[in-house]
């Protein structure tokens, strides 16, 4: 399974955000993630993506657990934010570097890594 989620739960306080869900996604299988506003679908996602400690149950990715295991988890996915990531204040080059840092990436690794990328998307 590309993921795994058995239960999930996350409170805030006395809200319950996320209620027990369970779900599975095969690998190349493709799976939409729908519901009213408020359902718990960011909730559930900032999960997955180790943004946010479930209270109780278990998530897997690719068969990484995501308490356990954040930075393997972190090094399988890609995740774009609703709002900009980026800081204003940090060129473009600190931008990146920051954010492959996040996403541990070896020091030693990081400037040949993004000269690679930029070369890919025709910005070297």
């Amino acid at each position: 399974m590309a993921i795994r989620v058995v239960d999930l739960r996350r409170r805030f306080g006395e809200f319950e955000a996320v209620r027990g869900v369970s779900f599975e996604v095969a690998r190349g299988e493709t799976f939409g993630f729908l519901g009213p506003n408020g359902a718990g679908k960011s909730t559930t996602i900032s999960m997955l993506c180790t943004l946010l400690r479930p209270t109780s149950g278990t998530a897997a990715v690719d068969g990484f657990d995501v308490v356990a295991q954040q930075t393997e988890v972190r090094r399988r996915i890609g995740l774009v934010f609703q709002d900009t990531t980026l800081d204003e204040y940090l060129t473009a080059d600190e931008n990146l570097r920051f954010h492959a840092e996040l996403y541990g990436v070896p020091r030693e690794e990081i400037r040949q890594r993004l000269d690679r990328v930029l070369d890919m998307v025709g910005l070297s």
